[in-house]
């Protein structure tokens, strides 16, 4: 029962909730049950058909509409005397700023990706208001306290970088299935179904052995040519990348020294003459999303595994299925999930490439969850961190700092206990977000341009969304509405030149400005002038000190590999597209300076490990082998 104190803490709230999805249903529920009077929620997805296992505001009739305004809906049902607030919105609009977020008592975050938690962190700290994060993981859940000054910030520890694979590997010589996987989702299914413009890295591969015998041009072999039979066309796409393309590598002799080399497959070796057992004929479909190759060639159970001639026969049926039902959407796709024909196209792909390079087979079932990157939400994960999140909330609301608890939900009991609280620690004097630390950019003055810095630094590393640059007090680079067109040409033209060649050149032993007005977030970093990198192990050509991020994460299933957050990919790599984990532990620590990681015993489990931070989505990350770093033991909270 709550006191008279809490329950008046609770009527004279005004919360902010960010995410709607599998954690932020039953935080909305129990909120309102909890007796908070004014809520807002802020959340850019509509419902699908795979939320509603678990998201249970939601009904099969809301699917394709905004879940901030349903679940509104379904919540003022039965607590019609409340005000809840819904916006279906990105909460990186510039509309969230901080003195909107300065309305509130405390945030409640629900978010399944880095970039929004990093951007709602900033926020808060800008308008200082506390933050409380959350995240599950199948049977796995976290919740985490941030106030300004008192704990760190949720960007005080390195958050697990998502696994990164060079692109010759997924291009000439992949060694597991995810390798195929990545194959075939982000280079040949966005090649023959995507933006046709997109630079893809299988034009790479096309364009090996120009010269040869082959009299078609290779970039022309994604084309459809003009009346070109469908079964003609898949069937030259698909000797084109199973069977030329493998072809074309094995003339490498070098690459093959240490290396299995992988089969060619022609069609004519594979598939008939004919495809006979199709029927794309019988009957128009109307419905886009229940076209099945599956469905049209009979096969039933999506956990068997296809043999090579099965697979083949899916690719093709799969291929003439989009240019006959979906025709309209060619060129604007990318996968999707919970589209079963991309499903039925990347799973055949990758099947028939892991069979060329002698990896084993995988089911549809197994393939999706890879291509997915999904480990199933647990309802039950959902609303304990929901409770979680509200007790923490309500310590927030009386400024009850010495009670706020970091709480770990595990799978197994741990001397007895599935929920473990651990005292939050204090902020990281390192951090470069809440703590204005500098950080240091090695980097080629003389070769980096200052579009790379943008791009590669200030947006992917360090979170920026609207970034200004400045050099002692040149202003080098801006973003926003109300510039004027000569200094947005002026900034454009910026972006081309070398760094040391800008208006007050920058060179090693200077120091930049980066801000993000939005945000309020400043930070200087001291450039150090280097000359040569490592392409593979540093391909950004640059390495910036003081901004942490932990090891990548991976798991290792059967000759597959999960993969962490999605990250937006050059032409160096191809990112594995997943969302994003953080690894906590549960013991009572405060300082920074002393280990991250504990030992524990469970049963026949000499260690284990926590991975955390999700929302309950199916879209998650894999979990990371190996163990944790051995560490003393501590007395829990």
């Amino acid at each position: 029962m709550a006191s008279q104190q809490q329950l008046s803490a609770i009527k004279g709230a005004k919360v902010l909730m960010v995410g709607a999805g599998g954690i932020g249903c039953e935080l909305l529920k129990t909120l309102a049950l909890s007796g908070f009077q004014e809520i807002h929620i802020i959340d850019l997805d509509t419902i699908e058909v795979s939320n509603l296992n678990r998201q249970f505001l939601f009904r099969q009739s809301h699917v394709g509409q905004s879940k901030a305004k349903v679940a509104r809906d379904a919540v003022l049902k039965f607590r019609p005397h409340i005000s809840i607030t819904p916006y279906h919105a990105n909460v990186k609009d510039p509309k969230f700023n901080v003195d909107f977020f300065k309305q509130f008592s405390v945030v409640l975050n629900g978010l399944d990706n880095l970039d929004a938690r990093r951007h709602v962190n900033r926020l808060c700290l800008a308008a200082d208001v506390p933050l409380i994060e959350s995240g599950t993981t199948g049977f796995l859940g976290q919740v985490t306290v941030h106030a300004k000054g008192k704990t760190e910030c949720y960007e005080c520890q390195p958050k697990p970088a998502p696994k990164t694979y060079p692109v010759c590997t997924i291009t000439s010589t992949p060694s597991k299935f995810v390798h195929c996987i990545v194959w075939a989702k982000e280079l040949l299914f966005a090649k023959l179904f995507g933006d046709k413009n997109q630079e893809n890295d299988l034009n790479v591969r096309s364009g090996d052995g120009a010269g040869s015998s082959s009299s078609e041009h290779p970039l022309d072999v994604f084309e459809r040519r003009n009346n070109e039979d469908i079964e003609e066309y898949g069937r030259r796409v698909y000797d084109h990348v199973f069977g030329y393309n493998i072809d074309v590598a094995l003339s490498n002799e070098e690459t093959w020294k240490n290396r299995a080399r992988p089969k060619p497959i022609y069609s004519r070796d594979i598939l008939s003459d004919v495809q006979q057992n199709g029927n794309m004929g019988r009957g128009a479909i109307d419905d886009s999303s229940s076209v099945s190759a599956m469905t049209s060639l009979g096969f039933k159970n999506p956990q068997d595994v296809w043999s090579l001639s099965e697979s083949s026969k899916i690719f093709i049926e799969a291929l003439k299925l989009f240019f006959l039902k979906r025709e309209k959407e060619i060129g604007s796709l990318s996968f999707d999930k919970d589209d079963q024909l991309a499903v039925e196209f990347v799973t055949a792909a990758a099947n028939i490439r892991a069979s060329s390079f002698s990896i084993p087979m995988h089911s549809l079932f197994e393939a999706k969850g890879i291509a997915g990157n999904i480990i199933h939400a647990v309802a039950t994960t959902n609303a304990i961190i929901a409770g979680l999140i509200v007790i923490e909330a309500i310590k927030v609301l009386q400024n009850d700092v010495d009670k706020y608890r970091m709480t770990y939900c595990v799978e197994h009991p741990i001397r007895k206990m599935l929920l473990m609280p651990v005292e939050p620690f204090e902020p990281n004097p390192s951090c470069y977000v809440c703590s204005n630390t500098p950080l240091t950019l090695e980097v080629n003055t003389s070769v980096t341009k200052l579009r790379d810095f943008v791009e590669k630094i200030v947006k992917a590393k360090l979170g920026m969304n609207f970034p200004l640059i400045m050099h002692g007090a040149s202003l080098l680079y801006e973003v926003g509405d109300d510039l004027e067109e000569d200094m947005v040409a002026n900034y454009e033209a910026n972006l081309e030149k070398v760094l040391s060649e800008l208006p007050s050149g920058i060179s090693g032993g200077t120091t930049i400005t980066v801000e993000d007005l939005q945000q309020e977030l400043s930070c200087n970093i001291n450039i150090k002038q280097r000359d040569e990198f490592d392409e593979e192990k540093e391909s950004d050509g640059m390495v910036l000190i003081g901004w942490t991020q932990a090891p990548p994460t991976e798991k290792e299933n059967n000759g597959s590999v999960d993969n962490g957050e999605s990250t937006s990919k050059n032409t160096k790599e191809v990112q594995a597209e997943a969302e994003e984990a953080e690894i906590g532990t549960a013991v009572k620590k405060r300082k920074h300076s002393e280990l991250r990681h504990v030992s524990v015993s469970s049963g026949s489990a000499s260690k284990e490990k926590f991975i955390l931070d999700d929302d309950g989505d199916d879209d998650i990350i894999m979990l990371q082998d190996g163990d944790i770093d051995t560490a003393k033991k501590k007395k829990l909270v």
